[in-house]
């Protein structure tokens, strides 16, 4: 507010002040006051100069608002002037021009409010708009019990006369609702503009108010105490267009409070209470009009927010059922669909169940990126839904994991898995996504859930399985190929290494998987040597410094030259360490104890002991006796002593088959 119009509002405030004292300790009869009629309506008139000064700041409905907030005041104040000049106090004509002037003050500010309430909350939801019209309602329940029906019982004149009498409570009441309404729209959080403008409304009400029921009764004077409320309304309302308007709160940003249901319903009951108590005193008719409209804002208030808790319920059951990414059922809804239908199956109409993985995806991820494999996932779980639709329906496990539940009915389950898992299959360039699945027929293989899942699962992960070693065989077999080729005899130590390492291997408890990967890094753990110079390598000399650097790469070779294929990575890992020490000096990484690979220290005994019994261009080999003997001389320095001890009882428990494929190569 510039500073002029500050110091205007200050001595607003301070002749308001005055006038109260003047209500109290009234002047001398004829004695000159500035508290008269004249000033009361001239502070009226600042105070709508103020209102209108902000609006010309603004823009939009913002303006249009405080003008039309500003006309009101205008109009107030010209009623009052035509009192004072042209009427006789004695006799009053009802109604007259001064009541044209003092009822458009109602639509005038109550148009400006609600073009207030249209520039501020541009989205409402219909429940706080229900919860607007309870308090409106309530609100004019309670004025008419304690304005309108008092005036309605002691007007007399006309008919014109009589209603012109009860607008004036009427139209207080609709505005007083409508100020508590866009409060209650706001979700009931006050700020600086609408804690004025309601300030405002409400001492303009309490003033009027006392004023229609004292003049019905005829206990009214002047000066009287709440003179001073129809001034001090109009300079609250001045003040209001001054405060700075709040930022905008999106509705996604309002939070539902307690108290946002609790004040109209107590509001409600506080109109019902007002219409009970007040049933021997007044006419009543109003007033329960009201309050039945009041009552049943309450129930369809009650019906909405059913409604909405109904609607809320639900969405909670689907969001807690349904996978976001492909909108499919979770693994929920299948334990859900599980439980419903189980009890219903039986070998005439049998429930199949199937769980699905995804092969290749993990690379496509790692290649592409995760937003490319969710858009891959939401593909082809789409696709899978769409498979099923006419016999089943599908289901996102989690991660890369489906399910689908069929019901066959007189069909047969095979060809609907297998378009199941045509569906879970794309390619394009640069990767391959597949799929492996179990399935299990309900309830001929299992009557419970956990067991028809754990078995249907155990069926998906073995195919998964017996995919995988295919893969990895194929790639094995393609590179010890390769080294057959470069050189044949290289094949045949391999292949001794081979033999020896998945002995080894069984007797210290390996599983079954482990024991075949080490099998095969003993196959693969020279294919390094494929980039080595035939001359270093059939060298039948010692190697020199350089030479020796040629030899020692062959491991990291290996390693890179097996990690091509993905299915043979932990292969390629045994490869890498197969020549690394117990005690640490050896290479590529010169890791030592348990740092060492257990396939990798395996690998390196079996090695050992093939290259000491195996004749050279430059010595022949030793005595398997020997050998084994030096073996345990070198267990841990060169070797892992478990494995050694290992390594001797299974050549004590294999040696002579051992020994006659030994014997066979050699022969070779």
């Amino acid at each position: 507010m510039p500073r002029g119009l500050r110091a205007v509002t200050l001595l607003i405030v301070c002749w308001l002040v005055g006038l109260q004292v003047h209500a109290v300790i009234p002047s001398h009869p004829g004695e000159t006051s500035i508290f008269g009629n004249w000033a009361t309506e001239a502070v009226q008139m600042l105070a709508a100069v103020l209102c209108a000064a902000r609006a010309r700041g603004l823009a939009g409905h913002e303006r249009r608002a405080w003008n039309l907030i500003a006309a009101g005041i205008v109009a107030w104040t010209l009623g009052d002037v035509y009192w004072n000049v042209f009427l006789d106090a004695d006799v009053v004509p009802v109604p007259s021009i001064a009541d044209a002037g003092y009822l458009l003050f109602i639509p005038l500010v109550l148009a400006g409010m609600v073009m207030l309430m249209h520039a501020r909350l541009p989205r409402v939801p219909r429940t706080v708009i229900v919860d607007a019209v309870i308090v409106l309602l309530a609100a004019g329940t309670i004025g008419a019990v304690v304005v309108v029906d008092p005036v309605a019982e002691t007007a007399t004149g006309d008919t014109l006369a009589i209603a012109t009498n009860l607008a004036y409570p009427v139209c207080d009441l609709v505005l007083l609702g409508v100020v508590i309404a866009a409060i209650a729209l706001r979700g009931w959080r006050l700020d600086r503009t609408w804690s004025l403008l309601g300030a405002g409304v409400i001492v303009f009400w309490v003033a009027d108010s006392l004023y229609l029921v004292g003049a019905a009764n005829g206990t009214y004077t002047t000066p009287s105490l709440y003179d001073v409320g129809w001034p001090a309304s109009t300079l609250l309302l001045a003040l209001a267009a001054w405060q700075q308007p709040p930022p905008a709160q999106r509705p996604s940003q309002q939070r539902h409070r307690m108290h946002e249901v609790v004040l109209p319903m107590t509001l409600a009951c506080a109109a019902l209470i007002a219409v009970v108590l007040g049933t021997e005193t007044t006419t009543r008719v109003p007033a329960v009009i009201l309050g039945l409209g009041c009552m049943v804002a309450v129930m369809t208030r009650l019906a909405m927010t059913f409604r909405e808790n109904i609607a809320m319920l639900e969405a909670s059951r689907f969001e807690a059922a349904t996978d976001d990414l492909t909108g499919l059922g979770n693994r929920r809804a299948l334990m859900s669909a599980l439980e419903r239908q189980l009890p219903l199956a039986n070998d005439a109409r049998p429930l199949v169940l199937a769980l699905f993985d995804l092969d290749g995806f993990k690379g496509y991820n790692d290649t592409f990126g995760h937003p490319a494999g969710d858009a891959v996932l939401a593909r082809l779980g789409g696709a899978l839904g769409r498979a099923v639709a006419r016999r089943g329906t599908a289901y996102r496990m989690g991660g890369d994991e489906f399910g689908v539940l069929i019901e066959p009915g007189s069909e047969v389950a095979q060809p609907i898995l297998e378009a199941a898992a045509s569906a879970l299959s794309d390619r394009g360039e640069g990767f391959e996504v597949g799929c492996s699945y179990g399935s299990i027929v309900l309830p001929r293989e299992a009557t419970e859930i956990e067991e028809a899942l754990r078995l249907a699962d155990q069926r998906m992960y073995a195919a998964k399985n017996r995919g995988r070693r295919s893969a990895g065989r194929q790639s094995k077999d393609v590179l010890l190929r390769a080294m057959a080729e470069r050189d044949p005899r290289l094949g045949a130590h391999i292949a001794d290494v081979a033999r020896l390492a998945e002995a080894v291997a069984t007797r210290l408890g390996l599983p079954v998987d482990h024991v075949e990967r080490v099998r095969h890094a003993a196959e693969l753990h020279d294919i390094g040597k494929v980039a080595i110079p035939d001359a270093i390598l059939h060298k039948p000399g010692p190697l020199d410094a350089h030479e020796w650097e040629f030899i020692r790469s062959h491991t990291v070779i290996g390693e890179r030259i097996i990690a091509a294929a993905p299915d043979l990575e932990g292969v390629a890992v045994l490869v890498r360490s197969s020549h690394e020490r117990f005690d640490g000096a050896g290479y590529p990484d010169g890791l030592g104890g348990t740092e060492i690979p257990l396939g990798a220290r395996i690998v390196a005994v079996c090695d050992a002991f093939d290259a000491m019994v195996t004749n050279r261009s430059y010595r022949r080999g030793v005595a398997a006796e020997a050998a084994i003997a030096e073996l345990r001389r070198c267990a841990g320095t060169q070797f892992d002593p478990v494995v050694v001890e290992a390594f001797c009882g299974a050549w004590a428990d294999h040696g002579n088959e051992l020994s006659q494929a030994e014997e066979v190569r050699q022969q070779l």
